[in-house]
């Protein structure tokens, strides 16, 4: 393993399939490199396809993290919210940039078409979820032009197929952190955040719908809001789409989106997962301009 290399440094913990699919987001990005990938099992298939990429892997965990501490840069934690708990004191310790992919909830909540300059001094970054990262934006974007919310529901359904362990492990701290964000992002008084597994075959891509009460003055200036912050969006995960054009129904604004992944590791209908990865290499990139920006 060597220390000494110009690109930042990415550690990987968590060899599951957004860690995997991180790791080729990784590869095919000329900005970074891939310290190594680390799980807690040996027989893992995860670390075997990791290994046969060429990346250094380690079954070793969070001890192998704190053993070598100085070979990366960051981190991005793939693991599970209970998890992230406990990687996180080793990261914070060594003043590590860590990117959480889990609903741990532990540091600065950010969607990177509404935030991501909040992120810059910050040592942690929760992406929240993948529903929040679907529907924040679009919360985000009403709030702006609305008196006040009354209300938010989202509902979120993605393919069975593309629910892994964490994801059906961590449906309640899914749900929390959601909510959390929702009225974090919109101010609004009342939220809710349903999440449905379809186990439909063929599978479906993932879709989100919001239903929101507010008060308005100018809903033409709501719906163009919508189309500038999924512009934004797609900036950095082009799949992502209006299904059709807010509507309004029993004074109630009614927007759907869904979300194509990429299909640079996993299959297209796990947009779910492709759009937390991406907000992920989002804050990643941000945060090797902001070092560059310095030395300059």
């Amino acid at each position: 393993m060597n220390k000494e290399t110009k690109k930042p440094r990415i550690a990987i913990v968590g060899p599951g399939s957004i860690g995997l699919d991180l790791m080729y987001k990784i590869k095919k990005n000329n900005k970074f490199e891939i310290a190594f990938v680390v799980g807690r099992n040996k027989n893992s298939e995860g670390i075997k396809i990791a290994r046969n990429e060429g990346v250094e892997v380690s079954y070793d965990g969070i001890e192998f993290i704190k053993e070598h501490i100085d070979y990366f840069d960051l981190v991005f934690d793939a693991t599970s919210a209970i998890s992230h708990s406990y990687h996180n004191k080793t990261f914070s310790e060594h003043n590590k940039f860590a990117i959480d992919l889990t609903p741990a909830k532990i540091g600065k909540l950010c969607v990177p078409a509404i935030n991501l300059d909040e992120t810059k001094n910050a040592q942690n970054v929760n992406l929240i979820t993948c529903g929040g990262q679907s529907s924040l934006p679009i919360a985000w974007a009403i709030s702006k032009f609305s008196q006040y919310i009354d209300y938010i529901e989202v509902v979120s359904t993605i393919a069975a197929k593309s629910a892994g362990l964490a994801t059906r492990q961590n449906i309640d701290e899914y749900i929390t952190t959601t909510e959390c964000a929702l009225k974090k992002f919109s101010g609004a008084q009342t939220v809710k955040a349903i999440l449905n597994i379809n186990p439909a075959k063929p599978e479906i891509y993932m879709q989100t719908t919001l239903y929101v009460k507010a008060k308005y003055d100018c809903f033409s200036k709501i719906s163009e809001e919508i189309k500038k912050i999924i512009k934004s969006v797609q900036s950095y995960i082009p799949g992502y789409q209006l299904e059709y054009e807010p509507i309004i129904r029993n004074d109630e604004i009614i927007i759907n989106v869904s979300v194509r992944g990429s299909g640079d590791y996993l299959p297209s209908y796990a947009g779910n997962l492709d759009i937390i990865n991406c907000a992920a290499i989002s804050v990643a990139e941000y945060k090797l301009n902001l070092k560059n920006e310095i030395c300059l």
